[in-house]
């Protein structure tokens, strides 16, 4: 409010107050005093005329034309002879200073200057909201710019964290099928070995019965008919070879009958060499490397000369033209890495300079029946059956091979906690015959008619006396009627009780009775609490005389 003489300022206010308009007057002597006060937060100016006629207005018109674009400050101007420049010609200088000027020539009505007042107050509230507008605008064109600005560098690390992501989901992808193919092929290995183990066990079953009728066969025949001798042989030789088949098989399903000892390895290979070097042949070249001083490997030696001796054939043969075979012994440690337990391992190897294998052919080497050899040339089971012994000893075949390179077998095998070389054997003494076994009440539980009548006509061969029962529950029910036995010999896998079932029952019955466990599987359960004398499958007649002669102590009279 510029009003500098008069009561214009109190009537003024009277009459904003009147109007309920909450707004602060300012009153102020001069004009350079007005233009100190204007701000963003004035909503309008009341002048007089006479007030300005007599003030140097360029501030105040400077001021006015350096608003900002959204602001056009109202201008109440009271005059004594209204706004139109006919009667007021300074009205026009004081428009062409101010810009939004409104003239109200006194005397006014209080409404009048009420509406003016709202007027000017709505025209100044709609220049702030356009103020709050442009800011807004412009606060977002600054964003935008900042957005733009950054927007290669955000495409970059976008683009890199998701070609990262994509990177680590198709590693995870390559890991999981990686897994899943080795999984898979456990589970076909493991299937197959069961289902190969499986078969065996029962073939083995069939081969007693044949073996057996053909031992049986063989003392019925006369020595002077040869030509019926040389059929019986043949057929027995046969018999054997099936026999040496289905232990391979039992080998690779991990069912083979173990004899599981400290030996020496050291010893063992240096006792095999003569056979070493008639497997090789003059086209090979053998070197040595054994360490003397190792601790023995827990082994059943048989069948490790065996795997060795497998292992030298093939090197062998992967060497047509010759080259050299390495045979090394070393120790080893084992970390707890997958398929072996942590601790100490003995490591046997077998290296050849031949032609080696590709990753393909090297992936399916342990595959049950598969053979690069020709056909009528191998039975595709060596290393099967080398793996699977491997396996069931807690160690584990490892192979390496490039092609034109050669190919590298090592056996891991579990060293004995008794470390050192052992001591030197005695000499064998000659073997003390054993006393013969008069006739035995022997009781035989076998569920297998022929394996039942091939065993029976044996034990009748050997002079005893047969009661046959086809199941554990005939079995046990002839010792509870109080028959007296000698012997009893049972098989093990029986449909319903098991061979180890029945002996437990018949221990309680009869502590003392001696009792035999037939069977062809490589590991009983380990919840059997009885350690029985085993008889394994396939079995003729020496090694059934054998059995029974270790057992029952010989009846005298």
């Amino acid at each position: 409010m510029l009003a500098p003489i008069g009561r214009d300022v109190a009537i003024i206010d009277g009459l904003m107050r009147e109007a309920g308009l909450a707004m602060t007057i300012l009153p102020h002597p001069d004009a350079a005093a007005l233009v100190r006060s204007l701000n963003g937060e004035i909503g309008f100016v009341v002048a007089t005329e006479e007030a300005l006629s007599r003030t140097d207005l360029r501030p105040l018109a400077t001021w006015v034309q350096a608003q900002p674009a959204w602001s056009d400050l109202p201008f109440v101007i009271l005059t004594a002879h209204g706004g139109g420049p006919e009667r007021n010609p300074e009205a026009t200088r004081m428009s062409e200073l101010l810009g939004n000027v409104t003239f109200l020539e006194r005397p006014f009505h209080p409404t009048t200057f009420v509406s003016v007042a709202r007027t000017a107050i709505r025209g100044r509230s709609r220049q702030f909201e356009a103020k709050a507008r442009i800011e807004e605008l412009r606060d977002n064109e600054e964003k935008l710019r900042h957005l733009n600005e950054t927007l290669e560098e955000r495409v970059a690390q976008r683009t890199g964290a998701l070609n990262a992501a994509h990177k680590t989901v198709l590693q995870e992808m390559t890991q999981r099928q990686r897994a899943e193919d080795q999984l898979r092929q456990s589970q076909k290995m493991e299937a197959i070995g069961q289902i190969t183990g499986g078969v065996a066990h029962d073939f083995n079953n069939l081969l007693l019965a044949v073996l057996a009728n053909l031992d049986l066969l063989r003392h019925r025949v006369a020595a002077a008919d040869a030509e019926a001798m040389q059929m019986i042989e043949g057929a027995v030789q046969a018999a054997n070879r099936g026999t040496s088949l289905t232990q391979r098989l039992l080998a690779f399903g991990r069912r083979q009958t173990l004899r599981v000892e400290p030996t020496d390895l050291l010893g063992l290979v240096s006792g095999m060499m003569g056979l070493i070097e008639r497997s090789l042949g003059s086209g090979c070249e053998l070197e040595l490397k054994l360490r003397p001083g190792l601790p023995r490997a827990m082994v059943d030696a048989n069948q490790l000369e065996l795997a060795l001796l497998n292992l030298l054939v093939n090197a062998r043969d992967a060497m047509p033209d010759g080259g050299t075979v390495t045979v090394e012994l070393a120790q080893c440690v084992a970390a707890d890495e997958g398929d072996l337990v942590a601790g100490d391992y003995l490591c046997l190897s077998v290296t050849d300079t031949g032609h080696g294998m590709d990753a393909q052919t090297l992936r399916r080497a342990v595959d049950p029946f598969f053979s690069t050899k020709e056909p009528g040339k191998g039975t595709g089971l060596g290393l099967s059956m080398i793996d699977g012994l491997a396996k069931q000893l807690h160690g584990r075949l490892s192979l390496t091979s490039q092609p034109g390179r050669g190919t590298r077998a090592e056996l891991w095998l579990p060293a004995s906690r008794a470390a050192g070389a052992p001591a030197a054997e005695p000499p064998l003494s000659p073997p003390v015959p054993a006393a013969p076994v008069t006739q035995l009440a022997v009781l035989f539980v076998e569920d297998d008619v022929l394996i039942a009548m091939a065993t029976s006509s044996m034990l009748k061969k050997l002079g005893h006396r047969v009661t046959e029962a086809r199941s554990g529950q005939q079995a046990l029910a002839a010792i509870e009627k109080g028959t007296h036995f000698d012997l009893m010999i049972t098989d093990y896998s029986m449909p319903k009780m098991t061979g180890m079932q029945l002996a437990e029952a018949v221990r309680r019955l009869r502590p003392t009775l001696p009792i035999v466990l037939a069977t062809g599987y490589a590991e009983l359960p380990s919840e059997a609490t009885l350690d029985l004398p085993r008889l394994d499958k396939p079995y003729m007649l020496k090694e059934l005389a054998a059995m029974i002669g270790s057992v029952v102590r010989p009846k005298t009279g």
